[in-house]
């Protein structure tokens, strides 16, 4: 088919980097493209549950603490409430994610496609900030927690001392080496740790359990605590108000998604577009994840509660931070506790591992394509490289303190489960609106009354905690900024992703303008009289022989993408070519991209002579704005990436309009 016929970029191949380092950048893997990546090994979906389970199940070494810090004797009911929410809220939401975006890129990319422009690109962009927040906390507050493990465990004290900084900075550099080797098999990985600390779990928690049954006091005495806030309906009230600072328990279902390319489906998912047995399995992967933490955030916060004394778990005693291993050194031994003290800072730092890999499908998959990244941001290397640094820039900020993290934590966790919600009630609208069934009508309420449960525990994180959401607030400004300058600096390239022809007539034609053939005359009114007025200008003020191909450029309405696919028509006019050209975001960048593809005898190129300031901004914002000079400045910068026997230069010439 002649509509299926592509034409090549112009820039066949670029220049080597002169520096090693930059070899070694640039030789790493492009991870914003598919064709460069490994294909994908699917698995039951009881073995994915384990990678999305060390991001999961790890907060068990420090959610505990937290929740003894936030609520006192009144944790367990705060934890009951969080369950709930979680079964309630988390779950259907993003088991519908599931449904909508099964390619795993999960709530983010939901709202990228019900919210197209610069609206949409600015939300993507903060998600994108508050996602940073919450990967990254994950790798520096797991890597706190893990190393505050070692210095209190009794056999490996004598060997790290009080070190618990240095030895976050080593776990965070590890980390980094394994990823920059190639970190591979990770859900054989993750089943090796997050199985035996689960089993590891049970048993401690089983021991406490009977120490309970043993000494029936510790609930009554639990109960008179309880006593002190009030009756049952004033106690619920208060946890509501508590329950949000406990919010790390949520912390798994963005990974539990983009895990699903790894989820083994049907045979029949191959052939569908839509693969519901793989969209099934994710969604047993989400409930039996989250009823295995409901059970142990539940067991947990009740038996800290019970067993472990107030001066303990606060912070400078000898729970904080590590409750459960603080009760299995305590009625289990120093063999036992050291065990789940290995176990426990084996997923910890694997937690950091998932957080790692989280970042690394996220930031390439919008950031180049957005244009609001440079491209070394899409190699792995160097973001692996740019992670660790900001990572030890959080570690040394905070003191590698497990709870003054904890606020920045929750913060990115309730604000990518709100948005999720409020991408599944968008959805479910517009599908009641396309078809009328009653059935999504419920479902929206639904799912917006699960936004609002999710909004007023975001809020309320912020007013307990707002250092969470300031922290957020600098991640997402560093995002906005970066984005903007390379956004600026990146507008020079040609930003054009593949050219196809309209009919088999074009595609004939345009060989015929190829290879110094014609004159390219870029023009912005389309009509027949002014191409004609624009040739007699041409050809008595300039020496031109031959045939004038004339270029029309129609922009979508949607400038704000960055690259974009064009589809080009020529016909014959008066023994001159008219191409036009649909589908651009920028003019003079499709202008200079066609001109590297025709490589014309001569480009003429007019000037508008208007404010140049105000010509910058609109070209910034709209891809308009003084042509002539950007088509110039553009093709400078495509020649500069070209080998030299590739380079062949049109004349140039500027006309005023």
């Amino acid at each position: 088919m002649a509509n299926e016929l592509k034409l090549p970029s112009p820039v066949s191949s670029k220049k080597e980097p002169k520096s090693v380092l930059g070899r070694w950048i640039y030789h790493g893997h492009r991870l914003d493209d598919p064709s460069q990546l490994d294909h994908h090994t699917v698995y039951p979906w009881y073995w994915v549950l384990w990678l999305t389970g060390v991001d999961y199940f790890s907060t068990l070494g420090y959610q505990p603490g937290t929740a003894l810090l936030a609520a006192g004797a009144m944790s367990p009911i705060a934890t009951a409430i969080l369950v709930a929410v979680t079964l309630l809220g988390a779950l259907p939401v993003y088991s519908q994610v599931a449904a909508r975006s099964f390619a795993g890129q999960g709530s983010i990319a939901i709202l990228e496609s019900l919210l197209p422009g610069w609206f949409g690109k600015i939300l993507v962009l903060a998600l994108i900030g508050f996602a940073a927040t919450d990967f990254v906390i994950t790798m520096t507050l797991s890597a706190a927690d893990a190393a505050v493990h070692m210095v209190e465990n009794q056999l490996l004290h004598s060997f790290v001392g009080e070190h618990s900084l240095l030895i976050t900075l080593a776990l965070l550099s590890v980390l980094t080496l394994v990823f920059l080797k190639g970190f591979k098999e990770a859900v054989q990985l993750a089943s090796i740790v997050c199985i035996p600390y689960i089993i590891l779990n049970l048993i401690v928690l089983g021991r406490c359990f009977y120490e309970i049954t043993q000494h029936q006091e510790l609930i009554f005495q639990w109960k008179i605590h309880l006593d002190v806030y009030g009756s049952g309906p004033q106690l619920f009230i208060l946890a509501s108000f508590i329950f949000p600072r406990l919010a790390l328990g949520m912390s798994g279902f963005e990974t539990g998604v983009s895990a699903m390319p790894l989820i083994m489906g049907t045979p029949a998912d191959k052939t569908s577009a839509k693969p519901e047995g793989q969209i099934k399995n994710t969604r047993r992967l989400l409930l039996c994840a989250a009823l295995i933490m409901s059970v142990l955030l539940l067991a947990s916060s009740f038996i800290a509660n019970m067993l472990v004394p107030e001066q303990d778990y606060r912070h400078g005693g000898a729970a904080y931070g590590r409750v459960i291993a603080y009760l299995a050194h305590r009625y289990m031994g120093l063999t036992w506790g050291t065990i789940y003290d290995f176990s426990t800072i084996a997923i910890l730092w694997f937690a950091g591992a998932s957080a790692m890999t989280g970042l690394l499908n996220l930031i390439p998959r919008y950031m180049p394509r957005f244009g609001m990244a440079p491209q070394w941001i899409s190699y792995d290397r160097p973001l692996i490289l740019l992670i660790f640094i900001v990572n030890v820039f959080v570690t040394l900020a905070f003191n590698a303190d497990v709870e003054a993290q904890s606020g920045a934590y929750a913060t990115g966790v309730l604000v990518l489960i709100l948005s999720a919600a409020v991408a599944v009630s968008i959805s479910l609208l517009k599908e009641y609106k396309e078809d009328g069934q009653h059935r999504n009508l419920f479902r929206f309420v639904y799912f917006v009354l699960v936004s609002v449960v999710f909004s007023f525990t975001l809020i309320d994180n912020i007013v307990e905690r707002p250092d969470g959401v300031i922290i957020a607030s600098i991640f997402i400004g560093i995002v906005i900024l970066s984005a903007a300058l390379s956004r600026y600096w990146r507008s020079t390239e040609l930003r054009v992703s593949e050219v196809t022809f309209d009919d088999q007539e074009s595609a004939i034609l345009w060989l015929s303008m190829v290879g110094k053939t014609v004159h390219m005359i870029p023009m912005k009114n389309s009509t027949s009289v002014a191409r004609r007025r624009k040739s007699e200008e041409v050809r008595q003020y300039y020496r031109v022989d031959g045939t004038l191909a004339f270029v029309h450029v129609n922009l979508i309405d949607n400038r704000s993408q960055f690259l974009a696919p064009l589809k080009v028509r020529v016909r014959e006019e008066n023994n001159n070519l008219v191409v036009e050209v649909f589908g651009a975001i920028a003019i003079a960048n499709t202008i200079a991209y066609i001109s590297q593809l025709i490589s014309p005898i001569s480009l003429f190129l007019g000037l508008t002579r208007q404010n140049l300031m105000s010509q910058a901004l609109r070209y910034l914002m709209w891809g308009e704005g003084e042509t002539g000079l950007m088509v110039y400045t553009i093709l400078l910068r495509s020649w500069s990436s070209m080998k030299e026997e590739e380079c062949v230069r049109p004349l140039i010439f500027l006309m005023s309009e």
